[in-house]
């Protein structure tokens, strides 16, 4: 399995792990639970922002990632 492969596969876990705190902000009735969730989501999009740079960037340095 490439380093491309792996950051794939944490890429994709970013995103559930993201549309899963977008559901439970949606879902609780708590203010401050609703921030909490809000405040993770927004970290969780930056995270899978940059590792979608990388999946770019070794998809085009990595032959067998293709």
């Amino acid at each position: 399995m490439t380093v491309g492969s792996h950051v794939k596969g944490c890429f994709s876990s970013i995103k559930s792990a993201e549309a899963s705190l977008e559901i439970l902000a949606n879902k609780t009735q708590s203010i401050e639970a609703q921030q909490a969730f809000k405040q993770a989501e927004q970290l969780m999009t930056e995270i899978k922002d940059d590792l979608q740079k990388q999946v770019v960037f070794l998809t085009q340095e990595e032959p067998t990632y293709k």
